[in-house]
């Protein structure tokens, strides 16, 4: 049996099929089905709290398909809403959108997210499904949510149900139960492999091409290269012509390459090519906001912080800072002592590069005494990121280690908080992330770097090859 032809509109597709008859000869039969466009094949989207305080317009997402805010995330939402960290602002904005769409009242039927958009509706609770009753003990917020989405696949069989959560464990027994879950990709790099990584090595350069770069200063017009393709603003390359090669970058504004050389920033090194091109972006005053990963040991923060103190005098002042996330997410206890007490041990990490710096000078030095000084006037300075929001920052060099444990939204607090003559780094290890809702593909270093790529004011650069020890890099490899 084969179908010799189609029919398709309005979401049906109809296929004219020549099959076997009863008789024992061959008939015409047509057969009817949806057509497989997932524009056209209605759904709707049972969302989890943590979706809301990951990313408060996560309505506008969602396209023509329904959404459903059941009863217990607004329950959950009320006891967000009141204090100033990111979730908090999260909770209340969704809130208020939600109360700008409903207007007088919010029926069952929901209201319209706008032109040719889907409803949105609050699922109100009803009794726990039988199945969630004899598999769980307990009558979490969780269940209640997995509730609604089991008794709306059951009501509307018509309806593609789909729960989205980004509770990996919530997402399980949504599956167990039948239901079909995914994480809220909105705000997601595709893949790890796409990952944009700043820089190339290109081998089989012509010579002649490589030479160019060492007779004059001036940049070498991209056009003399004409085998590098889909050239990005500031993207750093390592240009190869047999034993001769040339650490350069390209400048979109002047569609040229430009050689970068060795340069030392406060008595710090860099000591491979990678850590060239981070030092040479984050020395470069026309570029305003760089992002270093890497993993463990590749000396990130080290030369952000060098890179700052070396420019230390075109700006009113240093500012370092890390979200306050423990090892694997677990809270140390009550700490005694005054706010810095509570806080340093969260901050240590950020004194021990300053030490490395410290290291490479004499007490005597005036260099070392200068440290001293500008850490006792606060012009350097070690803080928690969660004192951010509100602030203006006027002609500062801020560092903000620890970047993949951000939201996108809180990424782009600390962005928008930049005044003129500011320049923000970013520095982090995407295979650390200790934040619970977060992964190396979701979290708001990889969507900053895959956003910004290609802008003129931004650079990225991926570091490696590990410079802290034998020890640190093997532990990074093997373990």
């Amino acid at each position: 049996m084969e179908w010799v032809g189609r029919l398709c509109c309005a979401g049906v597709e109809d296929r004219l099929r020549f099959i076997p008859s009863r008789a024992g000869g061959m008939t015409w039969q047509w057969t009817r089905k949806a057509r497989m466009n997932p524009n056209l094949i209605k759904k709707a989207f049972v969302l989890d709290t943590n979706v809301i305080l990951h990313d408060a317009k996560c309505l506008d997402r969602f396209g023509p398909h329904d959404v459903i805010v059941p009863i217990t995330v607004i329950e959950e939402l009320d006891r967000f809403k009141r204090g100033h960290d990111d979730l908090s602002f999260q909770a209340r904005q969704f809130l208020r959108t939600l109360d700008e769409l409903a207007g007088a009242i919010l029926d069952r039927d929901g209201v319209s997210l706008g032109p040719d958009r889907g409803r949105i509706r609050v699922c109100l609770g009803e009794p726990l499904d039988e199945k969630l009753r004899v598999s769980f003990m307990q009558d979490a917020p969780d269940h209640r949510i997995l509730n609604s989405a089991i008794r709306l696949q059951g009501r509307r069989p018509e309806l593609t149900v789909v729960l989205i959560s980004k509770d990996t464990n919530l997402r399980l027994k949504a599956k167990a139960m039948g239901v079909i879950a995914e994480d809220y990709e909105a705000d997601k790099v595709r893949s790890f492999d796409e990952l944009y990584t700043g820089k190339r090595v290109v081998l089989e350069v012509d010579p002649e091409q490589i030479e160019a770069f060492f007779q004059s200063d001036e940049p070498v017009p991209a056009d003399t290269l004409g085998q590098l393709q889909d050239l990005v603003a500031n993207e750093c390359f390592v240009l190869k012509a047999g034993s001769k090669s040339v650490l350069a970058t390209y400048s979109s504004e002047r569609h040229a390459f430009s050689r970068i050389t060795r340069r030392t920033a406060f008595g710090i090194q860099p000591r491979n090519a990678e850590q060239t091109f981070a030092l040479n972006a984050l020395l470069d005053e026309n570029i305003r906001l760089v992002t270093l990963s890497g993993r463990a040991g590749t000396g990130k923060t080290l030369l952000a912080l060098a890179a700052a103190l070396e420019q230390r005098a075109k700006f009113r002042q240093v500012l370092l800072a890390r979200p306050i996330v423990p090892l694997s997410n677990r809270d140390l206890g009550f700490l005694p002592g005054d706010v810095q007490e509570k806080l340093a041990p969260y901050m240590q990490p950020l004194f021990d590069n300053l030490n490395v710096i410290r290291s490479q000078f004499k007490e005597t030095d005036p260099e070392t005494k200068r440290i001293s000084e500008m850490l006792e006037h606060e012009k350097l300075l070690i803080t928690p990121l969660s004192y951010i929001r509100g602030r203006t920052l006027q002609r500062m060099y801020f560092i903000v280690d620890e970047a993949q444990n951000l939201t996108p939204h809180e990424v782009k607090t600390v962005i928008t908080r930049a005044a003129e003559g500011t320049k923000i780094v970013f520095t982090g290890d995407l295979h650390q992330i200790d934040h619970p809702y977060l992964d190396a593909l979701s979290n708001g270093l990889s969507h900053l770097v895959n956003r910004m790529k290609n802008q003129s004011l931004f650079a990225h650069v991926t570091l490696e090859k590990g410079e802290r020890s034998v020890l640190a890099d093997l532990a990074s490899e093997l373990l």
